[in-house]
């Protein structure tokens, strides 16, 4: 088996909207807001399970513990869970002002770092996003914002635009807005402080909680005015977000051509497509779903139409 395709698991979010339904042939229920797409987790509240031909089901967790070096490479710790979570977003409407806790204080706080990269698939003419604050402003000038409900004011906001990257690191105050599809790689974590929710209710009508004290523990004050990346739709490889925890790049092929994957020793590669029709290893890359490719198996995928694929990688040494 060159290649292990994971089944999606859908969440429903008060933001969530109703473009899976249209994207994905997954037998969606029309009716309900989807906002989330888990399409590769290992966490002991939420596994994806791989379907083998036979029919079966096995967990990731499962799989990986089975075939760890053949799969993960030689130094692989059996014991370890998949290092990355991979989720598509469906923003409908705006997501909380919120931060995830940077290395060095997650623990203190209950929860664990988060550094995450979005990559816009498609948005409105009149969605953006936030991203860290306006230059020169404080600490204390954000908390006022906060009480006076104006802190939108003090952040900084980017239209969004197709095909940029978005490196969103631990500690780095974000948001997104309506409007906007994403896929979401980031460090395997669930740790999320909100700190602001735009004055709306959640499902049961209350608002929802907010986590203002922690937030101001983990939110970087010297972070002003970051940039996106704008990545080229020109055919060709792009390296479109480099980090200490994972590496993406960003193929764009032509009908018919094929490309193999070279990966980084003792390391894995996550493939999502995000355009076209694609194989790899004559097995399909279906458009909603996510694959890995072992480190023991080559990986040369064929574009059977004009295709975009990302490539994730360099992450196996990660606790």
């Amino acid at each position: 088996m060159s290649v292990f395709k994971f089944e999606p698991i859908y969440k429903k979010r008060i933001w969530g909207g109703q473009q899976f339904h249209a994207l994905f042939d997954h037998g969606l229920d029309c009716n309900e807001r989807i906002g989330e797409s888990w399409n590769i987790v290992d966490r002991e509240d939420e596994q994806s399970f791989f379907l083998h031909p036979n029919g079966n089901q096995q967990t990731i967790r499962s799989l990986i513990e089975g075939n760890c070096h053949e799969i993960m490479g030689p130094s692989w710790k059996k014991d370890r869970r998949f290092p990355i979570l991979v989720k598509w977003l469906d923003c409908h409407a705006r997501l909380s002002l919120q931060v995830h806790p940077p290395a060095d204080i997650a623990s203190s706080l209950n929860g664990e770092p988060k550094t995450e990269n979005w990559y816009i698939v498609n948005c409105t003419e009149e969605a953006g996003i936030i991203l860290g604050l306006k230059k020169g402003v404080t600490k204390l000038q954000f908390q006022e914002a906060l009480k006076q409900n104006s802190a939108e004011n003090l952040c900084h906001k980017i239209p969004s635009k197709p095909n940029d990257s978005v490196l969103v690191e631990s500690g780095r105050m974000h948001a997104i807005d309506a409007g906007n599809l994403i896929l979401e790689i980031q460090q395997n974590s669930d740790t999320t402080f909100r700190v602001y929710d735009w004055g709306r209710n959640g499902e049961d009508g209350k608002p929802r909680n907010l986590h203002i004290e922690e937030s101001m523990k983990c939110i970087d004050f010297n972070d002003y005015e970051p940039c996106t990346m704008t990545t080229c739709t020109d055919l060709g490889e792009y390296t479109i977000a480099q980090s200490e925890l994972f590496r993406i790049r960003k193929f764009n092929l032509a009908k018919g051509s094929k490309t193999e994957i070279k990966k980084p020793k003792q390391d894995c590669v996550i493939l999502c497509p995000i355009r076209g029709i694609l194989n790899c290893e004559s097995q399909p890359l279906n458009l909603g779903y996510s694959s890995i490719s072992p480190y023991s198996d080559s990986c040369e995928i064929h574009a059977l139409e004009d295709s975009t694929i990302l490539i994730t990688d360099r992450f196996c040494g990660l606790n």
